[in-house]
């Protein structure tokens, strides 16, 4: 348990320097698909913050996206090492994806785009947007993932990986 706890923590440090990567450096709107409606209308394209830091951004997005992927093959070849079942793996990923989504919808849509004004510093633009004062906008979509898609995945690797 202690080990899909310390992978957990990788993932959403890693979705925190994704999301960092996207909206401090890379800052290209095409990246906001998820965002509400009316702050992805208000949204412009930026120049660089500074010289090079698209490059940066996009390294670091590169490195968090290793860096998940680092979590989801070393928690099924740790399980795999120590005899994991079909249920086992299951619950460890199941775990990782329960927490990754719970620390998205607390940290990056309540506390980031309503409370923060985290957005707002790098895209002054979408500052008068009402989405940044309702929670929730994408709710139906993040109870879908929570409960139907993310127990769905679990499965599917779990499948996956008991089987090898």
């Amino acid at each position: 348990m202690f080990l899909t706890i310390c992978l957990s923590l990788i993932i959403i440090f890693s979705v925190t320097l994704l999301l960092y990567s996207g909206v401090a450096l890379i800052q290209n709107r095409k990246l906001f698909g998820s965002a509400p409606k009316d702050i992805q209308e208000a949204l412009t394209d930026h120049e660089e913050r500074f010289k090079g830091a698209h490059l940066i951004g996009w390294i670091l997005a590169i490195i968090s996206a290793l860096l998940i992927l680092f979590a989801i093959v070393y928690g099924a070849g740790d399980g795999i090492k120590n005899h994991f079942g079909f249920w086992d793996f299951f619950v460890r990923f199941l775990i990782m994806l329960t927490i990754y989504k719970l620390y998205d919808m607390i940290c990056f849509d309540w506390f980031l785009l309503t409370k923060s004004n985290f957005y707002q510093h790098y895209f002054p633009e979408t500052r008068n947007c009402k989405s940044y004062n309702h929670y929730g906008f994408n709710i139906k979509s993040q109870l879908l993932k929570l409960f139907i898609i993310f127990p769905l995945v679990a499965l599917l690797l779990a499948f996956i990986v008991s089987s090898l």
